[in-house]
């Protein structure tokens, strides 16, 4: 069967102020076959990423319009594969995601006796804006880049994730991390268009991250 939009009205008195308000009444009096992920409901968990009125953001942050005059149009991610109705297939976001060995790899075995690997307050701070991702690939699908290159280019979500750990103080593959990201389509395929930025529903720049990440490898070089 080949893909169709459906409309379904909604009584907005009878309905909470969000559109992930409004798809669950849909789903619980109307058309129960209607599918899409959810979870937190409180913007934590990212897993109601979907493209509502145009724009890539999470259902349960972004508040119904009160223009009621027009439909609220929403989709599913843009250029996935769709699963069933709302759900795209992140199948290859989380492969990319696991390239990058998002773990930390300290340089030496502990010592004995010793407990955590500790960071001082200011190489911590430089963590900030990045560990609060949310991997819920609004960016990455916001990205034309992406949208052309998603077997080769990793992304703005992985590639903020991957400086995440290079800048991290604790971690002792920060050189073979940049080696690997120094690639032709793995990173710069980033043609700093923004469309990451603007859409992240947490506020974070993985813009700035790409960037930095070049300026490292254009230093190391």
């Amino acid at each position: 069967q080949k893909p169709y939009l459906s409309t379904y009205p909604v009584d907005l008195n009878d309905c909470g102020p969000m559109v992930l308000d409004a798809l669950l009444k849909i789903k619980s009096e109307q058309d129960p076959t209607l599918t899409f992920r959810r979870s937190c409901r409180e913007g934590i968990c990212g897993s109601c990423a979907m493209n509502i009125n145009g724009s890539n953001t999470l259902a349960c942050l972004a508040y119904i319009d009160d223009d009621t005059k027009a439909a609220t149009k929403v989709y599913p991610l843009p250029h996935m594969y769709v699963v069933k109705d709302l759900v795209p297939d992140l199948g290859n976001f989380y492969e990319q995601y696991r390239s990058i060995e998002p773990w930390l790899q300290p340089e030496g075995e502990k010592k004995e006796g010793q407990a955590e690997y500790l960071q001082t307050k200011e190489d911590r701070s430089k963590l900030d804006g990045m560990y609060e991702c949310i991997l819920c690939a609004c960016c990455s699908t916001s990205c034309p880049s992406y949208w052309w290159n998603a077997d080769k280019y990793l992304g703005p979500a992985v590639l903020m994730q991957a400086y995440r750990w290079i800048e991290d103080s604790r971690d002792g593959s920060t050189k073979k991390r940049l080696e690997d990201l120094d690639d032709a389509f793995k990173l710069y395929r980033c043609h700093t268009i923004m469309n990451c930025t603007k859409v992240c529903p947490k506020n974070l720049n993985p813009g700035r991250a790409i960037a930095n990440i070049k300026k490292k490898l254009a230093a190391s070089h």
